[in-house]
């Protein structure tokens, strides 16, 4: 990623007619007419816009370490730089951040995860073990500061790499959702598969669980 400077460089244009002996009293006419701000030109005066770079420079963008969860995986802390794009690319699509924690630390999740249909990922449970809302798609688990992301320090990623530590799996019964720990095995067969296509079924909503 660089930083680059555009210069816009816009051309209005109007012509005047005086009436002059020469072309030099011609052009002197309409210089000092100009000077004396009686010729001002303006947006009905536009021709047209030139773009160039004037200048280029490489951008050393600080990494931040956050931990990726994604459905059937065990989480992995990942170095990404703190910027829209990088975020986007993490969870696959549009970002929206949770507040889940007490703490400055939230979730960046895909906006448009259920509606897409992207595979249930992990509970979120309250204090008292209720689960509330069932995460999907890829997600990220980030520090916070007054106005960004940051990195986690090395308690909270240990701290979130054991809440989200069990993949899971999720199976609707009635108007209950039941969530089931997925062991090794299960992990292991998912995760060495040659392809894992997004499941396209019923995600719950709130009021389902």
């Amino acid at each position: 990623m660089k930083e680059y400077d555009v210069k816009i460089k816009e051309t209005l244009e109007r012509t005047i007619t005086v009436r002059a002996d020469t072309r030099e009293e011609a052009q002197e006419i309409v210089e000092t007419g100009w000077k004396n701000g009686e010729y001002v030109l303006d947006s009905e005066d536009f021709v047209g816009a030139d773009m160039f770079i004037e200048a280029e420079r490489s951008l050393n963008l600080e990494k931040m370490s956050v931990l990726l969860v994604e459905p059937w995986k065990y989480p992995k802390i990942i170095e990404l730089e703190d910027e829209y794009e990088a975020l986007k690319d993490a969870v696959g699509g549009m970002i929206e951040v949770t507040y889940p924690f007490d703490e400055e630390v939230g979730i960046i999740l895909n906006e448009e995860g259920k509606l897409i249909g992207l595979e249930p990922n992990r509970a979120m449970r309250t204090n008292d073990g209720e689960v509330y809302d069932i995460y999907v798609g890829p997600f990220l688990v980030v520090g916070l500061t007054e106005d960004s992301f940051c990195s986690l320090s090395k308690e909270q990623l240990e701290k979130y790499e054991k809440m989200f530590h069990q993949p899971e799996m999720f199976m609707k019964l009635g108007k209950s959702i039941m969530v089931i720990p997925l062991d090794d095995g299960q992990v292991k067969e998912k995760s060495t598969s040659k392809e894992i296509t997004p499941k396209t079924k019923h995600t719950p909503e709130h009021g389902e669980l």
